[in-house]
């Protein structure tokens, strides 16, 4: 069993940026791969970056409204830790984030997520 807290959400200005974090409990978190999906109003849940069990390996949405460039996923296995920044923050990017844990080697679709944390809401102003 994982249980997931994220933080960091918040307020800001477009362009501006934010550093979420996910903590999780239990002593196997080092071998999951661990995901930040966000979920907009009257959207469905989408997937935003994941990072595989060992940090090496890293994936970005592809979506139209891409974080690639603004958004680095980064964990810290011995913190138990995984980390969104986000910088260049858009109005767009205003969402519920959620952190998410899977026993996949490519973590990207919601389907794969073996547990979820409550979410973090992210406004950006324009």
């Amino acid at each position: 069993q994982v249980q997931l807290v994220e933080s960091g959400g918040g307020l800001v200005q477009a362009g501006g940026s934010l550093r979420l974090s996910c903590v999780a409990s239990g002593r196997s978190f080092g071998s999951y791969s661990m995901g930040w999906f966000r979920q907009a109003p009257g959207k469905e849940r989408e997937f935003v970056a994941a990072i595989n069990w060992s940090g090496g390996n890293t994936y970005y949405t592809d979506s139209a409204d891409s974080v690639k460039g603004r958004f680095t996923i980064s964990r810290l296995n011995a913190k138990n830790t995984v980390y969104l920044q986000m910088n260049s923050l858009k109005p767009e990017d205003t969402a519920v984030y959620y952190c998410a844990a899977a026993r996949v080697k490519r973590f990207a679709i919601v389907a794969d997520a073996a547990y979820w944390g409550e979410g973090t809401l992210v406004t950006v102003s324009s």
